[in-house]
């Protein structure tokens, strides 16, 4: 590959934000393996999954090294990096303030509109509201067995929190809510008045749309 291709130089001499999403990986990768380039491993494991750099964060190690030229080493320093890139997010969220629920739309939809499993987030709000930092509760389908109060007001006692704000997405791309939906929203919301913390709303998104249930009249 010509020297100003190569994706180590390419940011050295265009910066980080002229690079691909392959050719970041790549240098994350740092080396490829006989016959393959790590560009090219890079290109492979994003081509397979639908060029979603989120499955990085979504994979274990272990399904990370099923990856042709990814190993132990590789699979780990690749976890690293997405807990840095995180990290830092999570370090960035008290800037953010949520006045309605357009602002939660306009924070998180783009992030979770496209999940292909249910992800219960939270918003751990201070008293102006301001986001103190956010927690993926669970995956998988919303209802009690999963989404238990507990796991959901702990952070925000730990975190000093003043209330709460709930998200969640669904697959199919409609964000109508469920009957189940309802029922566990209103659960939490008493168990946030035996705790001194409100529960301000519960926001659906769906692919292209969203919807919330205080505006429905729903809580």
């Amino acid at each position: 590959m010509p020297e100003n291709m190569r994706p180590r130089e390419k940011l050295l001499q265009q910066g980080e934000s002229s690079l691909s999403d392959a050719e970041l990986l790549a240098i994350i990768l740092g080396q490829g393996i006989v016959g393959k380039t790590a560009l090219d491993i890079a290109n492979h494991v994003l081509i397979n999954h639908e060029g979603r750099l989120r499955y990085l964060m979504e994979a274990t190690v272990d399904e990370l090294t099923k990856e042709p030229g990814i190993g132990e080493a590789k699979a780990v320093t690749i976890k690293a990096a997405v807990e840095i890139g995180r990290r830092i997010s999570i370090g960035q969220q008290h800037k953010i303030t949520i006045k309605s629920p357009e602002d939660v739309k306009n924070a998180f939809m783009e992030d979770m509109r496209f999940l292909d499993r249910e992800r219960f987030r939270v918003l751990y709000l201070d008293r102006k509201n301001g986001i103190i930092l956010w927690e993926d509760v669970s995956v998988g389908g919303l209802h009690s067995s999963i989404v238990h109060p507990r796991e959901v007001f702990k952070t925000a006692v730990k975190n000093s929190a003043a209330s709460i704000i709930l998200i969640h997405n669904h697959p199919s791309g409609d964000p109508t809510p469920s009957k189940e939906d309802v029922e566990t929203t209103k659960g939490l919301i008493e168990a946030g008045k035996i705790m001194g913390i409100n529960v301000l709303d519960h926001i659906i998104i769906g692919y292209d749309s969203y919807c919330s249930l205080k505006n429905k009249g729903l809580i």
